[in-house]
This record gives C-alpha cells, sequence and structure tokens, in this order.
C-alpha cells in the first residue's frame, strides 16, 4: 500500500488566536505540493503543527499517516514514522557534531522501535553513506566535523537540512522556504539536490514564495492558502502565475479569506 499523510479540516490556534480555519490536503507517496501564500497566511504554521510543534493547538480536524491519527504523537515519534522538516530557521545545537546527530537521527528513523543507547548504525556503513550524500551535494567533508548549525551561513543551514533529508529518506518531507536568504546558484543547487534524493521517493511539501525551488521540482499540485484556508489548487501553471502576478486576483476572488489573513498579519507584527 502506498504511503497517504491526510490532513482533514484542521483548525489551529497560538495563545487563543485562529491561524488555520480548516486546511484538507492529501499528500500521496512520489507526489509534490507546493504550498503558496503571502505573508500571514498559514504556511509554516501548517508544516510546523505536521511535525509537532508544541506551541500549537489544534482545535478541530484530524493529521492521518496511512490512517493513523498522530496528533497526540511528539514530534520525535512522527519523525521515527517517517516525517520531515527543514524548518525555515534551523537551530543551532553548539557542541553536537553534524556526523554524531545525524548517525543517531538515521538509526532511530531507520529502526523506529530502538531504545536509546542501543545499537547504532555501523561507524563503516555511516561513514560511506554520508561520504556519498555529501559528495552528491557538493559539500565538503569537513561540514560533517561541525557542530550543528553553529555558525552557519543561511546557506550552510539550508543545506545542512538537505542533507538531513538525503540521510533520512522520510516518508514525507515539508521544506520550508529552504529557497530564502539564497543566492540564484545556491537555489539552483538546492533545487537540483531535493529532485535527485526525494523524487518518485517521498511526498513533498514544498513551502515557497518563489518558483525558483519549484525549477527541478515541478509541483503535480499547487495550493494556495489564504487567511488559514486553502482557497485555490491547481498545477505548476498556477505556481507560475502567483511567481509573476502575485496574489491580487487570488484575494479580490476570495475576499472573507483575505479579511482573515490580513487580521493574522497584523496580529503577527504586534
Amino acid at each position: 500500500m502506498s504511503d497517504i499523510l491526510e490532513i482533514k479540516n484542521l483548525h489551529v490556534a497560538i495563545e487563543g488566536k485562529p491561524i488555520l480555519r480548516g486546511v484538507n490536503l492529501t499528500i500521496n507517496k512520489g507526489e509534490t505540493h507546493a504550498l503558496m501564500g503571502p505573508n500571514g497566511s498559514g504556511k509554516s504554521t501548517l508544516g510546523l503543527v505536521i511535525m509537532g510543534h508544541p506551541n500549537y493547538e489544534v482545535t478541530e480536524g484530524e493529521i492521518l499517516l496511512n490512517g493513523q491519527n498522530i496528533l497526540d504523537l511528539d514530534a520525535d515519534e512522527r519523525a521515527r514514522l517517517g516525517v520531515f522538516m527543514a524548518f525555515q530557521r534551523p537551530v543551532a545545537i553548539p557542541g553536537v557534531k553534524m556526523a554524531d546527530f545525524l548517525r543517531h537521527a538515521t538509526t532511530n528513523v531507520r529502526h523506529p522501535d530502538r531504545k536509546e543507547g542501543e545499537d547504532l548504525i555501523s561507524m563503516r556503513e555511516f561513514r560511506k553513506e554520508i561520504k556519498d550524500k555529501m559528495g552528491q551535494l557538493q559539500m565538503d567533508s569537513e561540514f560533517a566535523r561541525r557542530y550543528v548549525n553553529d555558525g552557519f551561513s543561511g546557506g550552510e543551514m539550508k543545506r545542512a537540512e538537505i542533507l538531513q533529508l538525503a540521510m533520512l529518506q522520510p516518508k514525507f518531507a515539508i521544506l520550508d522556504e529552504t529557497d530564502s536568504g539564497l543566492d540564484a546558484d545556491a537555489v539552483r543547487l538546492a533545487s537540483q539536490s531535493i529532485n535527485e534524493i526525494g523524487h518518485n521517493k517521498m511526498g513533498l511539501l514544498i513551502i515557497t514564495h518563489h518558483d525558483k525551488l519549484l525549477e527541478h521540482n515541478p509541483p503535480d499540485f499547487t495550493h494556495v492558502i489564504l487567511g488559514g484556508q486553502i482557497v485555490e489548487t491547481g498545477g505548476k501553471e498556477l505556481a507560475a502565475e502567483l511567481h509573476s502576478q502575485g496574489y491580487e486576483r487570488i484575494r479580490a476572488e476570495h475576499p472573507e479569506s483575505a479579511a482573515a489573513n490580513d487580521e493574522t498579519e497584523t496580529v503577527a507584527s504586534t
């Protein structure tokens, strides 16, 4: 049976303020979905809630992974089941080397019933695999010896996230504005790398404002989120339209969602 991630009538609030207002979305293994929308629309919130961020309150709805409701699971439990998120602003973990972090994480995902302290992936197997993946991503081998995101540039952080994606090989990956802060060459490399790593192998949800990350990952479906609701779905042509023309048409055709979006953006900026 093919893997499937289903978001059903998802309502989410933070500190009593509604952010998502009934999101419905289905992602099958091998599909690429683009999620686009103006600031304050709920794009990052949706990704964080799927991953299990504790600051958000789900007031209604379900998130199903192969039929299992994962809302009561912690983020690490969701990761073990095959859900991954590349964060827009990854945190630094001083004192923890990338290689050590990835060896533990990879072992836990591949052996989800493993208890901490039990056998890790063999060092020989891990070194070969991470060397191959870093070569694919054009990363210097010294990168693995650095502390996770500690002193990394914006581009290095994003490449570290893609390296994690390559090693963990999740069932579903959420990429939250992986192109932000990158120059044109870095975005092109990121786009190519995501395609090589994830195309047809996992379900991808690419959250983005632009179309450059989609250059090598043309979406099977493009979703427009506005005011905490998905108000329109199309193909790659819709992503191109939004990039070139913005959201004026979307706002005009969905005035209630546009008003809700403006309210949410105002709350977020205060």
